[in-house]
């Protein structure tokens, strides 16, 4: 049994860019299964990638999350599909690279409004299944100097950076000091050349556990819009 789950956007399985991510963080979550991670001049892959590589690639949708004691992961599966049966997939004009603070990752481009409030449902309509965080996880999260909207959220949610703090993003290195910026973004650049990344379509949203070594599993990718519409 997996200690905590989670709700990511993953990439479409035996996409370039699902492919590039796997070997980029050298962790498959698809298929629970190392991968080989390139060697690039310059840089200490493994180091750099050592923060996101356990999630595997992905970007956040529901945080991760320890299950309330009322609740199942049978349970929270179904009211996953349930959910994802009823919302629309979502289209975004496509993936940059970009330095959040110290770290680089994959982000929209254009008008992010409508991923923002899908996430924003998922979070609100699952939130039942959320164990609250301990006190050592809030203390934790308060170590990032919130602003007073991130704490009402970490205290309603459980995480400061949903509703109208979220902010879509696919991680690919840890915080890096100056000197390996430079490097790591021109590797990025380099290897992300060959990928597809516009348009970008979030058609399923995958249910992730996590494992006792921190490492999280697909559990299961469900299609966004698959229920029947009325005629």
């Amino acid at each position: 049994m997996y200690h905590r789950y989670a709700i990511y956007v993953t990439a479409t399985p035996d996409s370039a860019l699902a492919r590039f991510g796997a070997q980029w963080l050298g962790w498959d979550s698809a298929t629970g299964q190392r991968v080989a991670q390139p060697d690039v001049t310059g840089l200490d892959l493994p180091a750099i990638t050592a923060a996101p590589h356990p999630y595997g690639f992905h970007g956040t949708v529901k945080p991760p999350f320890r299950l309330a004691r009322n609740t199942t992961p049978d349970a929270l599966l179904a009211d996953l599909t349930a959910l994802c049966a009823r919302l629309p997939a979502v289209t975004l004009q496509g993936l940059e690279l970009a330095r959040l603070g110290g770290f680089f990752a994959l982000v929209p481009v254009g008008d992010s409004t409508v991923l923002a409030s899908m996430a924003a449902e998922v979070v609100q309509t699952l939130d039942n299944h959320r164990a609250p965080p301990t006190p050592a996880e809030i203390e934790k999260r308060r170590a990032a100097r919130l602003n007073p909207q991130q704490e009402a959220h970490l205290q309603r949610w459980g995480y400061p950076y949903v509703m109208d703090q979220f902010r879509y993003h696919m991680t690919l290195t840890g915080r890096l000091d100056a000197d390996t910026r430079q490097t790591a973004q021109a590797a990025l650049a380099t290897r992300l050349a060959d990928v597809p990344l516009a348009p970008f379509t979030i058609d399923a949203l995958t249910l992730l556990g996590q494992d006792d070594a921190g490492r999280f599993h697909q559990i299961a990718r469900l299609p966004l819009g698959a229920a029947p519409r009325a005629r």
